[in-house]
């Protein structure tokens, strides 16, 4: 069992819905402290933050590979520093949101992308590290953050078995084994096509973990579906408005399909239950509702059951309706009004 902060994570929990607030702060403190608040209005149980500056990211270069020409980003026609310039958030803020998130009843926590900040977030006391899609394959990161004893979250976006063989045997090799895989695909937006949740429960058999989802599709579909395959956890970003933009804004989720997250991944996580047949206790009544053998005429002891006084209708108190061919041209034992369920002791062997 892992537990981050009070909250348990497991099939046995409700999921864990964490709340990443990446760059959607648009460099304001009092745009970053609302997002808590719409966070914690939303539900959600955690509110993760990211760790990193332009300059433990990557190198003040802005030409050649640098600079960001892929025609599908989000982010055409930046250099790689310009971008984490913008989106990073400062370390001074750090304690402020972290404290009001507590204050709000959100477990808080980052993603560090460098040595320094495993550093930084220990001074802070933070109950856990999510370590992101691309460093998962930082395997003197994961070491570091393994070391604190604390759970690991770690994104699986671009990674294959064996790297994510890699990043498990190096946490578990500090002595850590409080690992989450969070299935992953880093592609913003991602789409449903490109999900691969199949992979969920093959990933928690493989590495004998507990495995949730890092969701940067639109909409809460994939995120429910996960959820019904075994996900304990579901991060998703969020944003006040996708319309007053952000770096990460574009594939963000509203406040309010952040609440209906929370409200359907749970739906969905209680619908799971257990291997059953037969009715369930809240079904036993809905039996009577069935169809059953009545009689449907008034009856005399000795006439014969034909088609027109033995009807298959409901509700389901006479005997069942597989008996119906048996019983026809059999004799019945007394008088019977219509609408008498039929019971074997009405016939005569």
């Amino acid at each position: 069992m892992i537990r981050i902060g009070e909250r348990e994570i497991g099939r046995h929990a409700r999921p864990f819905i964490i709340a990443e607030m990446s760059g959607n702060h648009n460099h304001s403190l009092e745009r970053a402290l609302a997002l808590v608040e719409l966070a914690a209005k939303a539900g959600v149980d955690a509110l993760k933050l990211q760790t990193y500056t332009a300059d433990t990211i990557t190198l003040d270069v802005h030409t050649n590979e640098f600079f960001i020409s892929n025609e599908d980003s989000l982010w055409k026609g930046q250099s790689l520093h310009k971008l984490y310039q913008q989106a990073y958030t400062p370390w001074e803020w750090h304690e402020t949101i972290f404290n009001r998130a507590k204050e709000l009843g959100l477990i808080a926590f980052s993603s560090p992308f460098d040595e320094t900040a495993v550093d930084f977030l220990e001074t802070l006391d933070v109950p856990a590290y999510k370590i992101a899609s691309f460093e998962n394959v930082d395997i003197p990161l994961i070491k570091k953050v393994a070391r604190t004893g604390k759970p690991m979250i770690i994104s699986t976006g671009m990674a294959s078995a064996a790297e994510l063989d890699e990043a498990v045997r190096a946490a578990r090799e500090e002595g850590n084994d409080q690992i989450i895989l969070l299935k992953c695909t880093s592609t913003y937006p991602a789409t449903p096509e490109n999900s691969n949740l199949a992979t969920i429960p093959h990933m928690r058999e493989l590495f004998n973990v507990e495995i949730g989802l890092s969701d940067h599709t639109m909409g809460v579909g994939v995120s429910i579906a996960a959820v019904t395959l075994g996900a304990t956890v579901v991060e998703k970003h969020f944003t006040t408005s996708r319309e007053e933009g952000g770096v990460d804004a574009t594939f963000s989720m509203e406040p309010h399909e952040l609440k209906m997250l929370v409200e359907e991944t749970e739906r969905a996580w209680q619908s799971i239950g257990e291997v059953k047949y037969g009715p369930t206790e809240a079904e036993i009544k809905s039996c009577n509702d069935r169809r059953s053998l009545y009689i449907g005429e008034d009856m005399k002891a000795g006439d014969a059951f034909t088609k027109e006084n033995l009807r298959d209708v409901r509700p389901g108190l006479g005997l069942p309706t597989k008996y119906y061919e048996l019983l026809l041209g059999k004799t019945i034992k007394q008088d019977a009004k219509m609408g008498t369920p039929v019971s074997w002791e009405l016939v005569i062997n």
